[in-house]
């Protein structure tokens, strides 16, 4: 993020007026479902936008804020000027799916010392919240570059009846040096440019037992990258290997999930000796990126074109969703081939209104198999405190049709296993204390969180 911008604000007044919530609330008493208040097919991010009071013209002064979201997972649609201090604000949707509306990453400037502001962040498409159990948004500044988490007596969830009795977020602020730019978010960013300058850097390394390549592009012709993690011998064409397959971001808001990977990443690519056993025994199949396209433009859930990548793993296309299509194809031929033994398919995400890490696993009428799919899930109970066997569940519910973790558990062999590993957007409790503990920006990563290490 850059503190200098010589684009000139649009002014905008941006008086709230009765006509501001025109959809339906029907779904309003429904804490599960997804809501279409406020939305107004609201479908791009505010450029440098000036609020000024109404009837105000000329320049923007000091004191009126300006806003912008135009930058890599910037998400913004609209703010409305409530008073000198009160602002209502609201969440684009995600590009061709006004559906799912959660993530926001903004930035303001232009502000006073010392000024006090509240923002209210009304149009979430979901009732359940994090910020029900102490979750905040977080907040940098150009002259402090660390992300911190609001203090939570400033900030307030609740059902709103200036909002259709819709859910809003509401946090008070208070800007204290007039020359910087702030920036909030809904959790920790991670850009593909941040992914791309790190695999640049692993690359750079020339690890023989590390290969990148590009599986195929998004639509916006973006990678889809692929790490191959081995010791080159085991690689070795006619030698039987066993494979482990991760995945993450196929739900670009999902951020939490792109550092668990990155931990991942950092620990199987070190010189542990546990790393350095796995790699002699297992290839490891990394994809740390699932949905380029829907990270870079800040939507929550879908792609480009609207879809939810995790509900098309039944029928990919090669148009709509090619990183789907890629990664299923590479899969189904590992599962073709002789050499290769599909041990684990780990497919992460993060969870908005859970604590704790926790696990989805599948449902087998055969009773054997259906013990040993149960297996991993305790032992990781076991060895990471932040990890919740008692959240984690196996099912085949209709909702996760077309999920990866339900359509490979049902089309490869019979020996692989398919979960979908969540993590907390906020925190995790142990089995000693019921005081949520906040994942930071480093805890997100791998050594930390689920740590193999430990697990082994």
């Amino acid at each position: 993020m850059s503190s200098e911008n010589n684009d000139e604000p649009t002014l905008s007044p941006s008086k709230k007026s009765s006509n501001t919530n025109t959809a339906n609330n029907n779904n309003a008493n429904n804490s599960d479902s997804e809501s279409d208040v406020n939305n107004e097919h609201l479908i791009g991010n505010v450029q440098r936008v000036a609020i000024v009071p109404p009837n105000y013209e000329g320049k923007p002064k000091k004191g009126h804020l300006i806003f912008d979201a135009s930058f890599e997972c910037g998400n913004l649609g609209r703010i409305d000027y409530v008073n000198d201090f009160e602002y209502d604000l609201f969440i684009r949707p995600d590009t061709c799916c006004p559906r799912f509306r959660c993530w926001f990453l903004f930035t303001v400037e232009n502000v006073k010392a010392d000024q006090r502001v509240i923002f209210h962040i009304v149009n979430f498409s979901k009732a359940k919240s994090l910020y029900r159990d102490g979750m905040t948004p977080i907040v940098k500044s150009t002259s402090r570059k660390r992300w911190q988490r609001l203090p939570t007596r400033n900030v307030f969830y609740y059902r709103s009846p200036d909002h259709r009795k819709n859910y809003v977020m509401s946090f008070t602020f208070c800007f204290d040096r007039e020359d910087d730019v702030y920036q909030f978010a809904y959790s920790f960013p991670y850009t593909y440019t941040k992914l791309q300058n790190y695999l640049d850097n692993i690359e750079q390394r020339r690890l023989d037992y590390v290969q990148r390549r590009p599986l195929v592009y998004s639509v916006q012709k973006r990678r889809l990258d692929l790490l191959t993690v081995a010791n080159p011998a085991l690689l070795a064409k006619g030698r039987r290997k066993k494979v482990v397959i991760v995945t993450a971001r196929v739900h670009p808001g999902e951020t939490p999930s792109s550092y668990v990977c990155q931990g991942f990443i950092e620990f199987i690519i070190s010189d542990n000796p546990i790393a350095q056993l796995l790699r002699d025994n297992i290839v490891f199949y990394i994809v740390p990126m699932l949905n380029p396209d829907g990270v870079f433009l800040g939507n929550q859930r879908c792609s480009l074109l609207g879809f939810d990548l995790n509900r098309v793993w039944n029928d990919p296309s090669i148009w709509a969703h090619p990183e789907i299509y890629g990664i299923k194809t590479h899969i189904m031929k590992l599962n073709e081939d002789a050499d290769f033994e599909l041990d684990f398919f780990i497919d992460i995400h993060a969870h908005s209104t859970m604590m704790n890490g926790f696990m989805y696993g599948n449902v087998y009428e055969d009773a054997n198999r259906f013990e040993k799919h149960s297996i991993f899930p305790r032992l990781l109970s076991r060895n990471a405190e932040d990890f919740s066997i008692n959240n984690t569940t196996f099912n085949r519910d209709a909702l996760k049709a077309g999920t990866g973790r339900r359509t490979l558990g049902g089309c490869l062999q019979d020996s692989t296993h398919c979960y979908t590993l969540e993590v907390s957007f906020f925190s995790y409790q142990t089995s000693t204390t019921t005081q949520a503990i906040p994942y930071t920006e480093e805890l997100s990563q791998m050594d930390d969180l689920f740590s193999f290490q430990r697990a082994h």
